[in-house]
């Protein structure tokens, strides 16, 4: 099936040809994300030469997938945090945030772009997930934001309190990019779309070879989430996670909030206004790309809550996105390698993108620019913070390492060629020597690609929701004919 997200269906964008890439600039910036078109207005309106690189269309990524929600509660981001650093990081972690939240509202407001206001919520559903929350609450008001606590919640379902947090803003993430793009372009900037960057390399200039030639520049901004290069080791460093939506019509207004629940599986609540009336938008059930799960099954699961918790609500839109979390539960914004300007990188928001990749864009554009912000070192890569993420960068590697093996093992335990699958089906087998060969059947036609993932070396796996192979190692996804989706990988698979 086609995931589409509610946001690309209303504002459905198409590459004008394929642009040729050449010239030099002062500045490339790659990806068209918030992150990326938010810092390439902010260098255009300071007279920097800018092109933005960007391999699909301008939110085809994570941005445009996402709920859409800036705000600086964020589920149990902020507990999370403090687990890990001391209040004072915390409380620089919100004031990024609360800047790049100020930002994008003041953006919206002189551009036209619709947004809401509404509270946040932070709730809980069981015990756990009420120990969860309060620790929300406790971490919230370390790092200084007004929140409250409630006992009970306006929701159709029994509920252990939830932690509130007033005028937050949502909006919709197309429209904003729409803008970004429309501005940053006003102001001299190039943007090409529809050409992928497969390699960045040198200095005095910095080269960024694409499909359909080389730009050069004094600085590139990789703002692909998780970077293209794999120098900096940024992969290693965080786990990818992937998560689904679903817009239901309602005939009322089904919420009066943002909401995230404090407990696993995560449930996500929000309003979109929309010419008749507003839609209820669902999200959560989470997991790692290229799981041993079904995909398709997440999504049902979402239907049937949805079912359950508000009869009568009928599916408009399903579809998902993707994001990573870092090791240290903090954003790395800055230098790709140490001490190294000419190439920097912007990720790692953990599903909290429009207010980090908003922030991520002032500490990236006033860093280029000779600006500062107090709050931007405990962004940085390559700071001694990072340390507090050693445990769980063991964890996640030795994870990796576990799938490595065994998924290299699992075809060649059951060697050869079989029968042809069936429509909507992928699977991997080893039917040669060497590697083995994915093969995938999606409207009729039958293909066959090599079963790697380009990046690091591990065996794809079927994702039968949306019909692509994604790599559990890392995250990098591939259409069935082997093209890249989207993740670390820049090169497809091979086609046999």
């Amino acid at each position: 099936m086609t995931l589409t997200s509610l946001w690309r269906d209303w504002h459905p964008r198409r590459p004008d040809g394929q642009p040729a890439v050449d010239g030099d600039y002062d500045v490339v910036v790659v990806g068209a994300g918030i992150t990326g078109l938010t810092t390439a207005l902010l260098l255009a309106r300071a007279g920097r030469s800018v092109a933005v690189v960007e391999a699909r269309q301008v939110g085809a990524g994570t941005t445009g997938g996402s709920t859409a929600k800036v705000s600086l509660l964020q589920g149990t981001r902020l507990s999370q945090i403090s687990r890990r650093h001391p209040d004072a990081v915390v409380r620089d972690y919100v004031s990024a945030n609360a800047e790049g939240q100020a930002w994008l509202g003041r953006f919206c407001s002189d551009h036209g772009v619709e947004t809401q206001r509404r509270p946040a919520y932070t709730f809980a559903t069981s015990r756990q997930g009420h120990r969860s929350a309060r620790a929300e609450y406790d971490a919230a008001k370390a790092g200084g934001l007004p929140v409250t606590w409630l006992d009970k919640v306006d929701l159709p379902f029994p509920t252990e309190g939830a932690v509130r947090l007033d005028d937050q803003l949502q909006v919709d993430p197309m429209e904003l990019l729409g803008a970004l793009a429309h501005e940053a372009t006003a102001h001299g900037a190039t943007l090409v779309e529809g050409v992928r960057v497969r390699r960045v390399a040198g200095k005095d200039p910095v080269r960024v070879v694409t499909d359909v030639g080389t730009a050069r520049a004094d600085t590139v901004v990789v703002a692909t989430n998780m970077p293209i290069l794999d120098r900096g080791a940024f992969f290693a460093r965080a786990k990818p996670a992937r998560s689904y939506g679903l817009a239901f019509r309602t005939g009322e207004q089904a919420v009066d909030g943002m909401y995230l629940s404090a407990d696993t599986p995560s449930r996500s609540l929000r309003d979109a206004p929309d010419p008749s009336g507003s839609l209820l938008l669902v999200g959560g059930n989470g997991h790692k790309p290229g799981a041993p799960v079904s995909e398709q099954q997440k999504i049902d699961e979402l239907r049937q809550w949805t079912a359950a918790n508000f009869p009568g609500a009928e599916e408009t839109h399903a579809w998902s996105a993707q994001d990573y979390v870092p090791h240290h539960a903090l954003p790395f914004v800055g230098p790709v390698l140490p001490g190294r300007e000419e190439v920097l990188v912007a990720g790692g928001f953990a599903k909290w993108g429009l207010t980090n990749g908003t922030a991520a864009a002032l500490a990236l554009s006033g860093r280029i620019l000779g600006g500062h912000q107090d709050w931007a070192a405990i962004l940085e890569p390559w700071r001694s913070h990072e340390l507090r993420g050693l445990l769980d960068s063991a964890r996640i590697n030795g994870e990796v390492g576990v799938e490595m093996t065994w998924g290299w093992l699992r075809p060649a335990l059951h060697p050869g060629a079989g029968a042809p699958t069936a429509e909507g089906e992928g699977v991997v087998r080893l039917d040669r020597v060497g590697k083995p060969t994915a093969t995938s059947r999606v409207d009729g036609e039958e293909r066959r690609v090599a079963g790697v993932c380009t990046h690091l070396g591990g065996i794809v796996r079927w994702n039968d929701a949306e019909r692509s192979w994604d790599c559990p190692l890392h995250g990098s996804r591939f259409q069935p004919d082997g093209e890249v989706l989207e993740g670390p990988a820049t090169c497809g698979l091979a086609r046999r």
